[in-house]
């Protein structure tokens, strides 16, 4: 399956700016991010590091950084952002140990090496048959590349897959992305705003920055070109309606699973979901069709749709940009009718709810808190107790009583918490690195 790819050039730019950017090219249907920067100072390389690290906490789809390099250090470095890929340019690895050192560090496809391709820069590389046949890399990406036959065939002899990075003034993507071996185009073509109309495959429309990237995707599906499109296995007609012809639709944040709202949707609706990405409901009261935060900006980027048993609701789990409800409230649900008191039992929420409490105390100090007092303390001591809860969870696991084990590993869960509110890690954090593993 083929991939469009959006880089945004670092150099700059802020970490919210490129935080922002990343998760509109995202909710836009862009498949990968590469970001890069060819700054040579320290200053500036820790400064792409921090970004980068920031964007992989804040999206879902895989992120690939591009880094100058002089030392192994540096690629190790690259790869603790979270980054999928590390994308070395050639000039700075050529005639070193560095592909063999990173690629068997970090495995051969997670390598990706940059070829300038204009003859000044980059015909060097074609003519070192060492590295061109190398088997200590995974990928190369090709820049400033000119479409010819050449091209063509050499592309189609590597023995590694190829992505080009192409700004798509002089080329299109078509040309680019049917080539033979080449996996994906990287671009800022598709920036996340309103587009000229001269884009390609937009039939003269203007794009917005939710239905650019899809739009794109499924006029090139049509042109036999295998891409990731929102693709339903149940038609419209294949759900069961209610009496006006539509089907309630309940909507859940996709991260924490908070009911957020209810909406219908008619068969239009229901297909041009499926087409953008973007939640589209009818309105029943207004009587047309409505795209969520069409207004108030506050969309709805669909990341999973289900029928239930009976195939007559769907349930949207979505990326909720702003709030659901037109109260300015995050859920439409909140108004409280009645409530049976009970203990939260749910695992990730009991850990969320610790650690709010811990950082609360943090923020405003509380007299005669243990937690207050292990901040005073300061690290040296929340580590030591961290430690000495560790060597209890080992003595408590050799004794055959479960509930000796459960409550050492509760008083661990505690202090790990205090010291995670220390070091400014939360458990977005955590969850996001084992899902990794």
């Amino acid at each position: 399956m083929k991939k469009i790819i959006t880089y945004i050039n670092s150099e700059n730019e802020t970490i919210e700016s490129c935080v922002t950017s990343s998760r509109e090219y995202e909710n836009a249907g862009a498949d990968e991010l590469f970001i890069y920067s060819a700054a040579e100072s320290e200053e500036e390389r820790e400064s792409l590091l921090a970004l980068v690290k920031e964007v992989v906490r804040r999206v879902d789809i895989p992120v690939i950084i591009g880094t100058r390099v002089k030392r192994f250090e540096d690629i190790k470095k690259a790869f603790y952002t979270g980054a999928k890929s590390v994308v070395l340019q050639y000039r700075d690895i050529k005639g070193t140990d560095l592909i063999k050192q990173g690629c068997e560090r970090f495995g051969r496809e997670s390598i990706i090496i940059e070829v300038d391709m204009c003859p000044s820069t980059g015909t060097d590389f074609f003519e070192n048959e060492e590295i061109i046949g190398s088997e200590y890399y995974g990928g190369l990406l090709f820049k400033h590349v000119e479409i010819s036959e050449k091209l063509k065939k050499t592309i189609k002899e590597m023995k590694v897959p190829v992505m080009i990075r192409d700004s798509l003034i002089r080329n299109d993507i078509m040309s680019l992305i049917s080539m033979d071996n080449v996996v994906g185009v990287a671009t800022n073509y598709y920036a996340a705003k309103p587009l000229p109309t001269e884009t390609p495959f937009t039939d003269g429309e203007s794009i917005s920055a939710g239905s650019g990237i899809m739009k794109v995707k499924r006029n090139l599906k049509a042109e036999g070109i295998d891409v990731n499109t929102f693709d339903s296995k149940l038609k419209f007609s294949d759900l069961k309606k209610n009496s006006d012809g539509m089907v309630p639709v309940i909507v859940q944040d996709y991260r924490n699973n908070e009911v957020l709202m209810l909406a219908y949707m008619n068969e239009e609706a229901f297909n041009k979901t499926i087409e953008t990405g973007i939640m589209t409901y009818f309105s029943r009261s207004r009587k047309e069709l409505w795209i969520k935060g069409g207004t108030s900006g506050h969309f709805q980027y669909v990341k999973e749709l289900i029928a239930d048993c009976d195939v007559d609701t769907l349930l949207a789990k979505v990326d909720q940009i702003g709030a659901a409800c037109h109260t300015g409230n995050r859920s439409c649900f909140f108004n409280e009718m009645l409530k049976h008191e009970y203990d939260e039992k749910n695992p990730y929420a009991v850990l969320k709810n610790l650690y709010d409490v811990v950082i609360d105390r943090k923020i405003n100090p509380k007299e005669g808190s243990y937690t207050n007092y292990l901040f005073d303390k300061g690290i040296d001591k929340i580590l030591k107790k961290c430690g000495e809860e560790a060597t209890e969870i080992v003595i408590a696991a050799k004794n055959p009583q479960k509930e000796e084990v459960k409550y050492e590993i509760a008083d661990f869960l505690y202090h790990m918490t205090v010291l995670m509110v220390e070091c400014k890690v939360d458990w977005e954090d955590i969850v996001e690195e084992l899902s990794k593993r």
